[in-house]
């Protein structure tokens, strides 16, 4: 049975977590009281006391009383006791004044606490409920006027396609249309793609479609109404849809939107056809119908953290009132429990009644009043672990053992791992293999960092904002990665046996380009097989990541880009097997032709310098959008040292000379050390010289407290890795490519080691400012 500290650390808002009631204090608290209890002597009782007497002042048979009998009679207490004949009585009585006393001030502190925190708990909650209230009526008000204007625009839609046919059809083909036009589902929540306009087109509005709006506190600026109440010369009102530039798509359609609207006004104010007028774009009404729906599916996601916030605190009351009693020998919890049911959070209703109503909206306006429709949305369930994919993980897994156990007995029986004259297998289909080896290995270690987050009860699902519903389990992370290798190891022998049996050169060398082919189409298949929605995913984040300015950065994107800077040699051996595979078809030495040509070599340092990059630019982008926070600019620094150090490593393995020695330690030690300052500071929230928990943080969720000393340690020693450039060992080519292969994996090893702690230090402290509820932007805005 798992303890219920345990349990409320996994359930809570890692946003909230300073409004919940503090559970170990109180638990710290009561066992205070205990201690008082155990050391408390038994009270004297008179000779002639009857044993009914007795049993009336005992406080009950327990099975900690012979442990209380023991400690009473070993503790300094009974050994005032036995020495009572040589020690006044007084003495003894102020003894146990002072351990009352001391029980009484313990008991005073743990109800004093109690109700600090109850009435921070009901603060916290009434503040929220009333923020979730509030943007509960915005959201209607919104909701409403996007109805309004599209019932509008529907009216004027008819009455324009009526007097047209009014103009050239008869009455029966006006009497057909207007019948189809009336059975559209262009109406209360139904889809603005169903309007029968093409893309593109616009609508004047109108004086009804104003006085509508207005209804709704919409208050246009320089609009002919406003004008005619205050006696000024009517002009065209205006009417803009405020959409978000989060994606360059969006960015570059609101630039061109604002400039097409300024060209029509522009041309209606100079005498244009069709007089004055605002305009409003389809799609901008489509934007702002999903702009809408995310918001109320974002409001019931709050509604639901609220409900759970209240009912975890109310539990937390009831397990702490249960054991004061059971270690006091009172029954004082069902009075204070009273109080704490007639509290705001216990009592008020007005979150479950804005819940059932956020349902009802959804489902009629965003749903078609299709209920389950709708709690698809609002409440995706849960997959339930199954143990089918722990089979297939053993299977895989055995299959991985057997097949690399063959292929270690062939490659030494054939002799492949020794050099030639000509380009070898090490220089050539190596890499290549190699490539997908590193990839699996970094989806193993993430398997692992999911299933020690599980198991700290660190919630990387939310911080993430990945989807319950189709986040990647630690099983099904296993699964792929043993999966990935078992095909891989499976390619190499069956490569190595048709290269030793002397088969024709362009059939052997097909083998690696079908896996790389299997691959590519296995992570862009459509259809919703194989973990879909994870692959598309992590398409997702990567475009965001290629293109980081133009991006809104959230956590997930930051996170991969960090994942990326170790995986450069994986990037160099991308590059490599892409140059291999197109280098005239394995005919004319690809291998010279991909190491030696000088476009290869300028590619090798754009793609050492694109994560380092592209991080910077995730760090310039998110100190611009959060308030110019310096802190951002000084990881943008860590990254710029990280690509200048990195340049000078690459100019020194083409011109080995002492000068660009110097400048290789020179740059190259600055740049550690600070990654390592913000390792251990920043992304760990370690080294905090005033914290009870010496160099460490004060919130520990491992309770060994030497593993976080010998993790900083691990992780220096890993950082140092580059000190290989610099001692230029004389290395075969088998030797070279080995050697390589173990430093990238090392350093896939240090980032998976890094993830760990990364993600406790964003769950206890929230490091990188995430919401519980994010803040949803509305389309329609006032423009007093």
């Amino acid at each position: 049975m798992v303890k219920f500290s345990r349990e409320l650390e996994a359930q809570l808002i890692p946003e909230w977590k300073d409004a919940f009631v503090n559970y170990r204090q109180l638990k710290k608290h009561v066992k205070k009281i205990k201690l008082s209890i155990l050391h408390s002597p038994a009270p004297l009782m008179p000779s002639n006391a009857s044993s009914g007497d007795q049993d009336d002042r005992r406080f009950g048979f327990s099975v900690f009383d012979v442990v209380r009998t023991v400690a009473a009679r070993f503790s300094p207490v009974a050994f005032r006791g036995h020495r009572e004949c040589s020690l006044p009585a007084n003495e003894d009585s102020v003894g146990e004044m002072e351990l009352v006393q001391s029980r009484q001030e313990e008991e005073i502190g743990f109800f004093n606490t109690l109700e600090t925190e109850l009435e921070k708990v009901n603060n916290f909650y009434m503040a929220k409920e009333s923020e979730f209230c509030e943007r509960g009526e915005v959201l209607s008000k919104q909701l409403q006027i996007l109805v309004d204007l599209k019932q509008i625009l529907e009216e004027h839609y008819r009455r324009r396609h009526k007097k047209r046919l009014s103009a050239s059809a008869d009455s029966s083909t006006q009497a057909a249309f207007l019948s189809r036009l009336s059975s559209s589902s262009f109406s209360d929540g139904a889809s603005v793609a169903e309007e029968p306009i093409s893309e593109g087109t616009a609508s004047p509005l109108s004086e009804e479609v104003i006085a509508a709006l207005e209804r709704n506190g919409i208050s246009f600026v320089g609009s002919a109404r406003s004008k005619a109440k205050k006696g000024m010369k009517p002009k065209a009102a205006t009417m803009r849809i405020d959409i978000p530039a989060t994606t360059p798509g969006k960015t570059i359609s609101a630039i061109s939107s604002m400039v097409w609207e300024d060209l029509v006004n522009g041309a209606r104010k100079d005498g244009g056809v069709g007089g004055g007028g605002d305009y409003i774009n389809r799609r901008k009404i489509q934007c702002a119908e999903k702009m809408i729906r995310g918001a109320f599916v974002e409001l019931y996601r709050g509604l639901g953290l609220l409900k759970t916030f209240s009912s975890l605190n109310i539990v937390a009351f009831t397990k702490i009132l249960k054991k004061y009693d059971k270690v006091s020998k009172k029954q004082e919890s069902g009075c204070y429990l009273k109080k704490v049911k007639r509290s705001h959070f216990v009592s008020s209703d007005r979150v479950v009644k804005l819940v059932d109503e956020v349902e009802c909206i959804f489902t009629k306006h965003f749903a078609s009043n299709d209920r389950k429709k709708a709690m698809k949305f609002l409440r995706p369930n849960q997959p339930k672990e199954s143990h089918v994919v722990t089979f297939f993980v053993g299977l895989f897994t055995g299959s991985f053992v057997t097949l690399f156990s063959v292929y270690a007995i062939l490659a030494h029986m054939s002799g492949i791992f020794s050099s030639t004259s000509e380009p070898g297998y090490m220089e050539t289909v190596y890499p290549v293999f190699s490539m997908f080896a590193l990839l699996s290995l970094h989806i193993f270690l993430y398997g692992c960092n999911i299933f020690l987050w599980n198991g700290s009860r660190i919630n990387h699902n939310f911080i993430f904002e990945f989807n319950p519903n189709t986040a990647l389990k630690y099983r099904d992370a296993f699964l792929i990665c043993t999966s990935f290798m078992t095909t891989v190891v499976g390619a190499m022998v069956i490569h190595l046996i048709l290269r030793s049996s002397n088969f024709a050169p362009p059939l052997v060398d097909a083998i690696p380009a079908t896996l790389l082919v299997i691959f590519v189409g296995t992570l862009i298949y459509p259809f919703n097989i194989f973990y879909r929605s994870t692959r598309y995913c992590l398409l997702r984040v990567m475009r965001n990541i290629i293109f980081s300015p133009f991006y809104k950065v959230l956590m997930v994107d930051f996170f991969m880009a960090d994942q990326m800077t170790s995986q450069i040699p994986l990037l160099r051996y991308m590059e490599f097997t892409s140059c291999y595979f197109m280098a005239a078809a394995f005919k004319i030495h690809p291998y010279e032709t991909c190491t030696n040509s000088k476009n290869y070599k300028l590619l090798a340092y754009i793609i050492s310098f694109l994560p380092y990059y592209c991080r910077a630019m995730q760090c310039a982008r998110r100190y611009i959008e959060e308030g110019h926070d310096l802190n951002h600019l000084a990881n943008a620094g860590k990254y710029v040292s990280a690509m200048l150090a990195a340049a000078v490593r690459l100019k020194y393995a083409v011109n080995p000379t002492p000068l660009w020695l110097s400048a290789v330690i020179i740059t190259s030690t600055l740049a550690t050390f600070y990654q390592l300052y913000w390792d251990f500071v920043k992304d760990w929230g370690l080294l905090n010289l005033c914290s009870t928990n010496l160099f460490l943080r004060d919130d520990l969720i491992l309770k060994n407290k030497c593993i976080y000393y010998f993790s900083m340690f691990f992780n220096f020693v890993l950082r140092l890795a580059w000190i290989e450039t610099v001692l230029q060992l004389n290395l075969g080519p088998v030797e070279h490519r080995l050697i390589d292969f173990l430093l990238a994996s090392v350093e896939i090893i240090r980032r998976g080691h890094w993830n760990f702690y990364r993600l406790e230090n964003e769950h206890l402290n929230n490091a990188g400012k995430f919401r519980a509820i994010k803040a949803v932007p509305l389309p329609f805005r006032d423009m007093d």
